[in-house]
């Protein structure tokens, strides 16, 4: 019998429907394991395709170039070297499932299927996905390897099946973003599967940015007794080797790296950069712009543009008026000079004067109000779009969280955008996160170390500076009391008696509530933004439109 095994882990970024880019990516991380001795590499879940494919897989001529490309890949295992383990999309009798194939012999050797198709928060595999059976064991090499994939391992269903029926090695391809709180939970399944089979677990987990989706990687190893056997990064590609022997009891993981995973405000920067950087490159824009107001928002969206993509490639734009500060003119210049990025003015005066000589006919006899505020923001945000225009670069737009959540954002204004790094972050973390920038430079980062974020920036009273001496807090609570509402109403879908029971005064949560029915229009207009929480907007907090239902307090 085989009494030692070793498994090389290949933890890396693939991009959805770029099949040819995707196979030379496996092929060039199988001549890597080549030179490390190993007998298998594995990959993530629907590496071929890139994942999430969504509704590409109900395209049959995707499908089938999938198939060809597996098939194309699988030949090139002919020479002898390391058999390969790869996730694909799979059409078989009028249905496709998410499979993942043994490729061996310059041959497909075994083909399992996806038995448990998550359909819950950014997953919607149902919609596309035939479930496959409950799984067998592969043989290979003198083992028997078992091959849940990612939400098989969430149940205790396929992966019992596979130990049942004599699997030796559980080796489960992933598809997992990240979100805050994801690494623990994954952990915690993975060994809950562990004692109930007694098989020691290779988790493998893609690296990188699909739109909103970020996937963190951290891929790891448990050994029989639910210890942590190894542990590659996160935040980054790698190829890791895996040594497994044989002993009296089964198999254990006995050589692998130990890396550290970063938690806590480096992950979730990390993840807004790598999400931004992703979104970019992947979507093959040459650089960003931004509206620079003086702000904590743009302020913190021009540092991860900065780390995301160096600062030749980041554009800002100051876009004064009238109600414009000096502090924000200082402030904005201040914050550029320090991420080292290029810096304009274009003052709005004309354009806001054109405007309201314009409208004047129409708004006779009308007070001054919202829509005058609103121009403004929106000649920046058409101003911004003309840069974009002319030369290329995407509009980064930099609303957080709580102001998506209540409205407080101009549609067709400083709405306007490709991309929105900080979109699922509540207004409380983006002070979190400026203060951690400027404390530490994360890895992989390409921005300055020392302050980033001018301090002033972040202490002074927010405001969007529409009208003489405006700030946030005249038309919302003071952001640790919205934010608390809001982690509330979104994330945690609470009833509002629980929400006034934390303290909060009912007046104030039936009118966060209202806001946040209001302003769903926006958020169907909104960019894309990176996913952090357990609940973001788009992805997995899907309301309608048209609702008329309000909760009543007691």
């Amino acid at each position: 019998m085989t009494a030692s095994f070793r498994i090389a882990c290949a933890q890396l970024n693939p991009v959805v429907g770029d099949l040819a880019g995707n196979i030379a990516l496996a092929r060039a991380a199988r001549d890597d394991a080549r030179a490390l001795a190993a007998d298998l590499v594995v990959f993530s879940e629907l590496f071929i395709a890139g994942y999430p494919p969504e509704d590409l897989i109900l395209k049959p001529a995707f499908v089938r170039a999938c198939m060809e490309a597996t098939r194309a890949l699988a030949a090139t295992t002919a020479d002898g070297g390391p058999a390969l383990l790869v996730g694909t999309p799979w059409g078989e009798d009028g249905k496709a499932y998410n499979a993942v194939a043994l490729l061996a012999g310059g041959r497909i050797e075994a083909l399992r299927y996806k038995v448990d198709l998550p359909n819950y928060s950014v997953f919607d595999e149902k919609r596309v996905f035939a479930p496959g059976p409950l799984p067998e064991p592969v043989d290979f090499a003198g083992l028997r390897l078992g091959l849940p994939i990612c939400e098989d391992i969430w149940t205790p269903a396929a992966v019992g099946s596979l130990a049942a029926r004599g699997a030796e090695l559980l080796i489960s391809p992933n598809g997992s973003p990240f979100t805050l709180k994801k690494r623990a939970q994954r952990l915690d399944v993975a060994r809950a599967r562990v004692a109930e089979t007694g098989l020691p677990l290779l988790y493998i987990n893609q690296f990188g940015g699909q739109d909103e989706l970020v996937f963190d990687g951290a891929s790891f190893a448990l050994n029989r007794d639910g210890a942590l056997a190894a542990q590659l990064p996160a935040w980054g590609t790698a190829l890791a080797l895996t040594e497994w022997r044989r002993d009296a009891g089964g198999w254990a993981c006995v050589e692998g790296p130990s890396a550290r995973v970063e938690e806590g405000p480096e992950a979730a920067y990390l993840a807004c950069v790598i999400g931004l950087r992703d979104y970019v490159e992947k979507n093959r824009f040459p650089s960003v712009v931004l509206g620079l107001s003086g702000g904590i928002d743009s302020a913190i969206c021009a540092a991860m543009a900065t780390d995301a993509l160096g600062a030749a490639r980041v554009h800002c734009i100051m876009l004064p008026y009238r109600y414009t500060s000096n502090a924000s003119l200082d402030d904005a210049a201040a914050c550029a000079e320090a991420l080292g990025v290029r810096y304009d003015i274009v003052p709005i005066h004309t354009a806001v004067e054109a405007f309201d000589g314009m409208l004047a006919p129409l708004f006779k006899g009308a007070e001054p109000g919202l829509a005058e505020e609103n121009l403004q923001s929106r000649i920046r945000g058409t101003t911004l779009m003309a840069v974009s225009n002319k030369f290329g670069g995407m509009v980064v737009t930099t609303g957080n969280k709580s102001e998506v959540s209540a409205g407080y954002a101009t549609l067709y204004g400083d709405m306007n955008g490709g991309f929105n790094p900080i979109k699922d972050l509540y207004k409380t973390q983006v002070f979190a996160l400026s203060r951690f920038r400027n404390e530490h430079v994360p890895k992989g980062c390409l921005g300055p170390d020392g302050v980033v974020i001018p301090e002033n920036i972040i202490t002074k009273a927010p405001t969007a500076e529409l009208r003489e001496n405006q700030t946030d807090q005249d038309s919302l609570p003071p952001y640790d009391v919205l934010d608390d509402i809001l982690e509330c109403l979104v994330d945690r879908e609470e009833p509002l008696s629980a929400v006034v029971a934390r303290g909060h005064a009912p007046e104030t949560v039936k009118k966060v509530e209202r806001l946040l029915y209001l302003s769903e229009y926006k958020r169907r207009q909104a960019a894309p933004g990176v996913k952090i929480t357990e609940r973001n907007f788009g992805r997995d907090r899907r309301y309608p439109i048209v609702n008329r239902f309000r909760e009543q307090l007691p």
